[in-house]
């Protein structure tokens, strides 16, 4: 009796901290060093391991403070973002945000997207070098921490946007909303130990290992 009893118990508090950590850090799809020379493998075992898994610890703490929150994704979390404390809305964001970048890079990069997204992209900004020029005017005058993306509105046009600090386009608080395809980090932490602040340099070596395929991917779902 007193076996089974401890089981149980066992059982149940494995239950209650599953429930309690709805979050987990995604494992990156390459290895720390795999985006060498364009990001280094110090910034990116940082980058990963403690400012992303952060995000998702305070989220999950977050979460546990809310009942609201219970069961919800994280994309469900963001489109009502508004109605939850800045904790949740920093948090969700900068989960949700590094989740993506990860999937958006890689060391076996193509040097330009193809089929349908390239072919959008050169009828919406002009040619891929103009929508280049913009994407990165759009990181560079992020004032401060934030990010810079593609996007399709729900209009299914491509756009780009920027937003501050980890809100993202599929937040309801943000001005220009949007599905994300393409996004890069512009808070210190994502380029500092490797270009200081030459954030134009880290922003010219993103370009280098982009992964096209993910990007054309997800422009073809949000289609």
């Amino acid at each position: 009796m007193k076996k089974k009893f401890t089981f149980l118990t066992i059982a149940v508090l494995s239950s209650f901290f599953s429930c309690a950590q709805p979050f987990t850090l995604p494992s990156l799809p390459y290895a720390y060093d795999a985006l060498e020379p364009y990001f280094d493998e110090q910034t990116m075992t940082i980058h990963h391991t403690k400012h992303h898994a952060s995000y998702v610890n305070n989220l999950n703490t977050a979460v546990a403070a809310t009942i609201a929150l219970k069961g919800k994704t994280i994309e469900e979390i963001l489109t009502s973002i508004d109605k939850y404390s800045p904790a949740v809305r920093n948090n969700a964001g900068g989960h949700y945000n590094h989740s993506l970048f990860w999937t958006l890079l890689t060391p076996k990069a193509d040097s330009l997207p193809k089929g349908p997204l390239m072919n959008e992209i050169t009828k919406t900004f002009g040619s891929f070098e103009a929508f280049k020029t913009q994407f990165a005017d759009s990181a560079k005058t992020r004032f401060g921490s934030g990010w810079a993306w593609l996007i399709i509105t729900k209009e299914g046009k491509l756009k780009i946007t920027s937003t501050a600090n980890q809100d993202n386009p599929l937040m309801s608080v943000v001005k220009e909303k949007g599905t994300p395809i393409l996004a890069l980090d512009v808070w210190e932490h994502a380029y500092y130990l490797k270009y200081q602040n030459k954030r134009p340099d880290y922003i010219t070596a993103f370009w280098k290992i982009i992964n096209w395929t993910e990007v054309q991917k997800r422009y073809q779902a949000a289609k």
